[in-house]
């Protein structure tokens, strides 16, 4: 059986490795080099890719031809891309629902083709390493907060390279899982701060007797080092123009961006560096010094974004700074000692700089590949749901099934019921967020499970969410009475406006208060047009065994319900829901006989009626009931499909 081999997929570089004696060793290309560019250069229609360290030295020169930092577009729509997003040095289109493509002289090419490129030419050096062996299973991380298109890109992404993917594993636990063998005590909580170039996460692991669990993940899809290099490649163009009098075409731009990029790499050791072009407006050069102390006022506000997620992974987990052992870093760009300072004021301690940041993730994902062919024991990876998940009820509220942080695999499910009379389906829409209302999560995808016509509230349809070990999400529905079922993977993206995670966790704190209030409103609601039709069934039912006077309280307390209705009062709502509900306890208890008597008049064991009903009798007025209690409230249900 072929080696498994484990592979971290970076915006900026990507590395591949295999266990060897009971060690994770990272494997080298033909020129000795572990880290491999994450750049493709397509030189033409009739010529195979360029991957690695060759398409990096043609980027310059060839911008439109040559894409990096692809890892940003993955399992994303065009929707989803800002207008800022797209401005790159190749072609990059995409609108609404349509799949983002790398629009290439001869073909269009999607991200997941593009990074397929990559694990190929990662493939091959494995392959090559191994002495020809034949590799076609591995372990791939992803950023922590990729969400599940994501996820399935990335899967997409190695099969087309030709690998079966064992395991999709979180870059902060694979970090986590390669300090783990030797660096960390028995029982140990740890902070996993990984800054790499396109994507930032935090991660609060704990380590307990080899098992490795997460606490709470928070982080940033679209921030990195990246956006740096943007920032220094905006002041570096501002600098030419103003030096040579000229404008900078895309041409010159990428010839700036490669050089802000080691610029800012050097200024990580050096306190100065000098950016030089040649020949950068006919017979002129461009020349100009770079300080660390100027690349640290541009660098800044991006650094800086990465506190907030910091302090929200640090209260989800139930932690202090001081609760935590270590503070791992991980990531080439937190080799910036800006970054570093800023990790050490959040955390109150100095972070663990011991290790390669550059190679701790692929040597994590190695040991995950040692773990699986069962080469590293007494270690088991224990991950978690970044987001919640659940679908959609009656009233637009989402309701949740797995709540973020459950630690996966895991599997959990609910029973629903409808909300309309002689309803033929459900429409299950699923959800992946924090907010109340349906519409400002993101819809997942949807699907419609069919059963038979019944009265509101009668058919029951059992939903199941369940989440592997990659975190991919499968969601069945099964009508409990026929037994017939659908089961979906869900594999497309998120058909609503892009927002990242970290933004989606912030509006749910923002506009927490707000969004309780139009959940119990809209409950309220929910409740009060349940009542008011099961009081109005129940009185055409039985409204004649009762005296003329209790049926007027009733219909008193009905008006109050519908004037509380209109005048939008939730704690004026409340009162005349509670009003209605002990109101007509008395009414439904004798709703509840009568139907008792029937089912067992059907079944010849009670006489029939007398032909004549008798006298009305008044009824006591039943105690306040809890919220809830009454049996002719209505059951928790999803709409109708539309259409």
């Amino acid at each position: 059986m072929s080696k498994i081999v484990g592979i971290d997929l970076g915006t900026t570089n990507s590395l591949v490795g295999v266990m060897d004696a009971g060690f994770p060793v990272l494997i080298a290309d033909a020129d000795g080099r572990r880290l491999t560019p994450s750049i493709v250069h397509f030189p033409g229609a009739d010529q195979p890719p360029l991957v690695g360290a060759a398409a990096k030295r043609i980027r310059g020169l060839k911008p439109r031809e040559t894409v990096s930092s692809i890892k940003r577009f993955m399992g994303r729509r065009g929707s989803e891309i800002s207008r800022e997003e797209m401005i790159v040095g190749y072609p990059v289109a995409g609108q609404g629902n349509e799949p983002v493509r790398v629009e290439i002289p001869g073909r269009a090419w999607s991200p997941e083709e593009i990074s397929a490129e990559i694990l190929k030419k990662l493939k091959a050096d494995a392959e090559r390493s191994l002495g020809g062996e034949s590799v076609t299973r591995a372990v791939i991380t992803v950023p922590a907060y990729f969400n599940d298109a994501q996820r399935n890109a990335t899967k997409e992404a190695g099969r087309l390279a030709g690998f079966e993917v064992e395991r999709i594993v979180n870059e902060p636990t694979a970090a986590a899982l390669a300090y783990g063998l030797d660096r960390l005590k028995e029982k140990s909580k740890i902070a996993v701060y990984d800054l790499g170039g396109g994507t930032f996460d935090i991660s609060i692991l704990e380590l307990n007797a080899g098992v490795f669990q997460v606490l709470a993940t928070n982080g940033n899809t679209r921030l990195g080092g990246d956006d740096i290099d943007a920032a220094l490649t905006d002041e570096l163009a501002r600098r030419l123009a103003a030096q040579l009098q000229t404008n900078v075409d895309a041409a010159l731009v990428a010839r700036l961006h490669e050089e802000a990029e080691t610029a800012k790499i050097r200024l990580s050791t050096e306190t100065e560096t000098k950016v030089e072009i040649p020949f950068a407006k006919g017979d002129q050069s461009f020349s100009t010094t770079v300080t660390r102390e100027q690349l640290e006022i541009l660098a800044k506000p991006i650094v800086q974004k990465t506190r907030a997620n910091c302090l929200r992974s640090l209260s989800d987990a139930k932690l202090k700074p001081a609760d935590l052992d270590d503070v791992i870093l991980v990531g080439g760009q937190t080799r910036m000692p800006l970054v570093r300072a800023l990790v050490q004021e959040i955390f109150a301690r100095e972070p663990n700089t011991t290790a390669n940041p550059d190679e701790a993730v692929a040597l994590g994902a190695t040991i995950q590949a040692g773990i699986l062919e069962g080469g590293v024991q007494n270690m088991v990876l224990l991950d978690v749901t970044p987001l919640s998940l659940g679908i959609e009820t009656f009233g637009g509220l989402m309701n949740v099934i797995i709540p973020r942080n459950t630690t996966i695999p895991t599997k959990a499910g609910e029973l629903f019921t409808t909300a309309i009379d002689n309803q033929k389906s459900m429409k299950i829409q699923v959800l992946q967020g924090e907010r109340e209302l349906a519409r400002d999560n993101w819809s997942l995808g949807n699907f419609e499970l069919e059963f038979e016509p019944a009265p509101k509230s009668v058919p029951r349809v059992g939903v199941q969410f369940e989440i592997d070990a990659n975190g991919i999400l499968s969601v069945l529905a099964r009508d409990v009475k026929t037994g017939n079922q659908k089961i979906v993977q869900l594999k497309s993206a998120v058909d609503v406006k892009d927002e990242d995670v970290e933004q989606m966790v912030a509006e749910s704190v923002e506009f927490a208060f707000d969004d309780l209030a139009q959940r119990q409103w809209i409950e309220a609601k929910r409740k009060s047009a349940d009542m008011l039709g099961a009081t109005r069934k129940a009185l055409t039912q039985v409204g004649a065994l009762i005296v003329p006077d209790e049926i007027e309280e009733i219909e008193v307390l009905m008006y109050n319900v519908e004037k509380a209705l209109e005048s939008k009062s939730l704690e004026q709502l409340k009162f005349a829901n509670a009003a209605l509900d002990h109101g007509t306890m008395a009414l439904a208890d004798l709703v509840m006989d009568l139907a008792m008597e029937e089912q067992l008049r059907k079944k010849g064991m009670l006489a029939d009626p007398p032909a004549d009903l008798p006298e009305p009798i008044p009824h006591p007025v039943a105690p306040p009931a809890p919220d809830g209690a009454n049996p002719l409230k209505g059951s928790h249900s999803v709409p109708p499909p539309t259409g």
